[in-house]
């Protein structure tokens, strides 16, 4: 009889386990596609440009980005598990109207740069692969993009976002074909180098300007919302217990 229960805990630990890694990765779904989504083809494309352009010595400003990223996106997600809110309505209830319209009149203006930014960069890497013209790839990108956020679900989508954010492994397995020079990578990734032209502050600004997306700061704060029942925000759980108590 001890034996029997013995391994009958152990079946039932064995079934928590499992049950709360498949929560943990259902619960990852809009967390990890937002943040994989800040690595943009608009923002590859810049990379690409600055790497092609200035070698290695823009690779100190990933020191002085991922900190302001890192803080920025934890802020915006924290205020969307703790209020049940995005961005946007946080502002509307605590600052004038002015504000708000201010602050989303800007949000579209970036997003629209920043999709025109993303199709051109898928429809160029298309073009180098392909050898089909760029013009042609960009309507067809936009009308697939299109036709998943009309007749697609959000279930279906975030799936195909999922798994696709494995692609991210590429950069791993690049650096190991590029003949990287690690010293000197690392020199000049400790070392800033700062050249007052142009070109080299044009790039240094794009950096900055891709690497911290406007759109990160709304999105971030409403996957939360999204979580499906059981997730984070579930009854009972730790973030649950941060959200302010209605009297």
């Amino acid at each position: 009889m001890t034996a029997k229960k013995h391994l009958s805990n152990q079946n039932v630990e064995k079934a928590k386990g499992s049950g709360y890694l498949k929560r943990s990765l259902a619960v990852l779904g809009p967390g990890l596609i937002t943040g994989a989504a800040d690595d943009d083809p608009s923002e590859i494309s810049t990379y690409s440009v600055a790497g092609a352009a200035y070698g290695y010595s823009t690779l100190w400003i990933a020191l002085l980005t991922f900190p302001l990223m890192a803080s920025i996106q934890l802020m915006c997600a924290r205020l969307g598990m703790v209020t049940g809110r995005g961005l946007a309505a946080a502002v509307r209830m605590h600052y004038p109207r002015w504000v708000l319209w201010g602050s989303c009149s800007i949000l579209v203006v970036a997003n629209i740069i920043n999709i025109g930014a993303d199709l051109g960069g898928m429809a160029e890497a298309t073009q180098l692969i392909t050898g089909i013209r760029a013009l042609i790839w960009i309507p067809v990108y936009a009308l697939l993009i299109v036709g998943l956020l009309i007749w697609s679900s959000y279930k279906l989508i975030t799936r195909i976002f999922k798994w696709m954010t494995l692609v991210l492994f590429a950069y791993v397995f690049a650096s190991f074909y590029a003949h990287v020079d690690w010293r000197h990578a690392l020199a000049v990734t400790f070392v800033p180098h700062l050249e007052w032209s142009r070109g080299f502050l044009a790039v240094l600004v794009a950096i900055l300007g891709t690497t911290i997306s406007p759109y990160l700061f709304f999105s971030f704060g409403r996957q939360p919302k999204r979580s499906k029942k059981g997730g984070p925000r579930a009854e009972g759980s730790p973030i649950a217990r941060m959200r302010p108590q209605r009297t």
